[in-house]
Formats: C-alpha cells, structure tokens, sequence
C-alpha cells in the first residue's frame, strides 16, 4: 500500500468518527459552552521562584474544551496558523481522548508545539479567526489544547519521531538554532536533507533559551522538542559563529549546498539619552541572557546585579519579561515604564496581567528622558516626560506627545532598556553579495524566503527585524519547502 492510500483511509476514518461526534453534540450545544480557565501559581509565591505560571489542562479539561469546537467546514482558525497546523482535527482527537495522536498531528507541520502552546500569541492569530469570536464569545483555547496534546505526550513517554525518508545525500547548513532554525531544520530533516545547525552561543534554542525565562517557557521543554530533532537526524554543532568561526566559503567548501540563515535580532536599541552609560543601565537582552542562558540568578559565575528598584523601559513581551524576571531576583519597586497607555501595549495581555499581579507597577504615558548617576557612576534616578496621547501614527496608534513642563523624578538603581532590537550585523556583512534593508535586514522574496543568493534563504527576526517565535517558525517552514522546490527543479 502507497503512501497515498494510507493517507486516503486515514482520511476516511477521520471523517467517520468527525461525523460520529457531530451528532452526539450539537453545534449549538457546543457554542454556548464556556471556555475553560488554566489553573496559575499563586503570585505571591511565583513571584519568588522561578516554576511556570500556567500549570496546563487536566485531561478532563482538554476534553471538555476540545468540545467547544464545531468543527467548521471553512476553519479559519487555519488562517491565522503561521505553520498551518491542522486545527480541527488535533482538536477532535483531543475529544475523543486520542490524545497521542493529537500530538502526533500538531508534529506533521510544527516543530515545537508544546513551545508554541506556552508563548505564542494565539488571541492575535488562530483564536482571533476562530468562529465564536464573530458571534462574540469567547474562542476556543487552541493554545491551552496544543500545550496539552505535547505535553500529554512527553509524560507519556511515547514521543512519536516524524517518518524520515532515505536521506537524499545534499547538505543543508542553518546558521541560529532559534525558532525560525529549527523549524527549517524539521521540514528539510522530513524531506531527506542532511540538516547541520550551528549555534553560536553555548546552549542550543536561540532566543527559546536566552531570551524567555523558565517561568514562562522552561528550558527542559525546550530540550524535549530540540531532541526529537536530534532523533531525526539533525546536526547541531554549539560554539561556532558562522561569519567568524567559519565562513561562507567554508561551508561550501565542506559540502553544504544550502544554507538558511537565521541568526535573529539580538543587537539592542538604545534611547541616545544622557545617562544610559551609566552602571546598571542595560538592554534586556544582555539582562535576560545573563539570567536566562548564564545562570546569574543562581549565584552562578555570571553576575546581574539585583536591583531594589527596577525600571524597564518598554511595553512588548521581552519588557514584561525582564521587570517579572527582576521582581524574581528581590526587587521591592519594579516598573514597566512606557510612554504610551496599557491598552496600547504591545505585550500579550496575558502577560501585562501575570505581571500586575505578581506586584509590577505600569508607569504609562511616561517616557525617560535622563538618567541621573551618584559620584561612583552608577544610576540612581530617572527623569521621566509625562505625555499625552496625539494623532495616530502610520501603524494607527495614537502617537504620544509630551505634555510641556510635566516631569517628574523617580529613583531607580537599575535600568534595564526594552525598546526594540536590531538584527546581528555578522552574516549581513560577511556575506558579499546579499541584498540587505536600510534596517540592517536580510532582504528575501516572501514567498520564497530566498536571499540574492542562489543558494541563501533567511527568515526569523533577521529578515523581520524583530517578531513572534510562530511568525518565526512559519518563515522557516516556507523557507524549507522553497528550497527543497529549487532542488526539485534542478
């Protein structure tokens, strides 16, 4: 039997035991359940350590969401799936208690579905289009149901590996084992390709590892699915800069006929205000790799200082990470400084919430204009502009303003910057020959993700610029099946 025929029973079978739940629940019936709330650690002891806030579904919650869906002729929760996962039916063998296999179909387009299920922004992209939100009601909790089919299965200890074919002899080199590296690494690995990543820092992830603390994203869930990737065949080598350690022409010269880049954006924006030179004023990068990646906290040999008062400039994921990361680390006063209003905070709302309830204060509508040091050089106070909502600017926010004369001081031991980050300027510049944006980006046509060279694609924050970890993963997977379309075509 060829592959198409299992794949036509497989089909088939779905529709029948689909049909079969359809009945048993009507669509109305479905639609007026609530959803489901994931229970969360308590803030006053989160607060204190370093476990995951969102403790997950119990099964029996899983199947009672898994219910809420009416399995939608048209899904258009699909839409809005960077890496088109099959939503639908993952969801369906939830509620039937096929939890294996659910798994087994988020693995068919994504890499890192129990990461995805922790950290993606499902409100803003498959949850927004799913069909209860039209009829205002709360939409199914896909997120909550992808964490709980991956997880189920890693506890389970019947982790299912992808089908790999005989490998087809042409090696593929991906430079960065963040999101957007290990998505392509999955999809080429699926296709026959010798996949070898490297990494340049020490721990394999990315910004998975450096960039999102154990509390929202632990690092053995991470390991898990970078595992499965091992078993599949792919490569990593750690400690190596591609651009430095090896060059371009290295990799050609070792076989590689393919290359992805996916080196990210991990240079820093600054303000280019007085002050930020001083002591303890620093980029959350540096502060959350330092913790994250470096074992600071831990009294490890990498120091971070443990600020008292704490001030994050900024409003996005990474700002709401780095001031719930510094309450972790004893500070009494911790701020997410940020000169437009909550409700125009980039962060997920999740996120704003955990943070105001672990103690977090929002100085909003406030922008920092200097930082004061004491006589050893070390930053003691802030001056901050009160502003005022304007005219919307080109993205439809409303642009802040500052009010005339409304300043204020604030005292402050710790700085931590959270305004955007710039893509590394390593593989752009080492590179002769790619295309690159006044922005410091790789340019790619974005239906292929390939670069103007023939045989380099890019995507991830190193073509955006800064972006989701599922935005990232889907420029990864486009990127795999364009190549392996070249190679085809050759």
């Amino acid at each position: 039997m060829n592959i198409k025929d299992k794949e036509l029973i497989t089909a088939r079978r779905a529709e029948t035991w689909r049909a079969t739940l359809r009945q048993e629940i009507k669509a109305k019936e479905r639609s007026q359940m609530e959803r489901v709330k994931m229970s969360e650690l308590d803030p006053e002891i989160r607060s204190r350590n370093n476990e995951e806030v969102n403790q997950g579904l119990t099964i029996e919650q899983a199947m009672l969401e898994a219910q809420r869906c009416i399995d939608c002729p048209d899904p258009t929760c699909m839409d809005g799936c960077p890496v088109g996962i099959n939503i639908p039916t993952f969801i369906k063998n939830i509620e039937r208690g096929e939890f294996l296999e659910a798994a087994r179909v988020l693995k068919e387009t994504s890499a890192l579905p129990a990461v995805c299920g922790r950290v993606c922004p499902q409100e803003k992209q498959c949850e927004s289009r799913c069909i209860h939100v039209r009829t205002k009601k709360e939409s199914v909790a896909i997120g909550h149901l992808e964490r709980f089919a991956a997880d189920y299965e890693r506890e389970s200890g019947q982790m299912s590996i992808p089908e790999i074919p005989e490998k087809n002899g042409i090696k593929i080199a991906v430079v960065g084992s963040g999101p957007a590296g290990l998505s392509f690494a999955g999809e080429m690995a699926k296709m026959g390709y010798e996949i070898t990543v490297f990494e340049a820092l020490h721990e394999i992830g990315g910004v998975l590892k450096y960039g999102i603390p154990e509390f929202r994203l632990p690092n053995e869930i991470v390991d898990v699915e970078i595992n499965v990737l091992k078993q599949m065949g792919v490569q990593f080598i750690i400690d190596c800069i591609v651009g430095k350690t090896i060059s371009y022409d290295d990799l050609h010269e070792e076989g590689f006929r393919g290359i992805f880049v996916a080196s990210g954006a991990g240079l820093p924006n600054f303000m280019d205000i007085p002050g930020e030179n001083l002591i303890n004023v620093l980029s959350a990068n540096e502060y959350l790799t330092r913790v994250n990646l470096m074992g600071a906290a831990t009294d490890g040999e990498t120091v971070v200082y443990k600020g008292k008062n704490v001030a994050i400039i900024g409003g996005g994921n990474t700002a709401m990470d780095a001031v719930r990361t510094a309450r972790r680390l004893g500070a009494d006063r911790a701020m997410i400084v940020y000169r437009r209003s909550e409700e125009e905070m980039p962060a997920r709302i999740e996120e704003i919430k955990h943070a105001k309830e672990e103690g977090v204060e929002l100085l909003t509508l406030q922008n920092p204009i200097e930082y004061i040091g004491d006589e050893n050089g070390k930053v003691r106070q802030m001056r901050l502009q009160k502003m005022q909502l304007g005219e919307p600017d080109d993205s439809g926010r409303r642009s802040p303003v500052p009010i005339e004369g409304a300043i204020e001081t604030v005292d402050v031991d710790e700085v931590i910057v959270s305004v955007g980050v710039s893509p590394n300027p390593l593989i752009p510049r080492e590179f002769h020959g790619l295309e690159i944006s006044r922005r410091g980006t790789i340019v790619v046509n974005q239906e292929s993700m390939q670069s103007s060279l023939d045989d380099v694609f890019a995507g991830g924050d190193i073509v955006r610029g800064g972006a989701t970890v599922i935005l990232a993963m889907g420029d990864g997977r486009k990127a795999a099946h364009a190549m392996h379309e070249k190679f085809m075509n050759k």
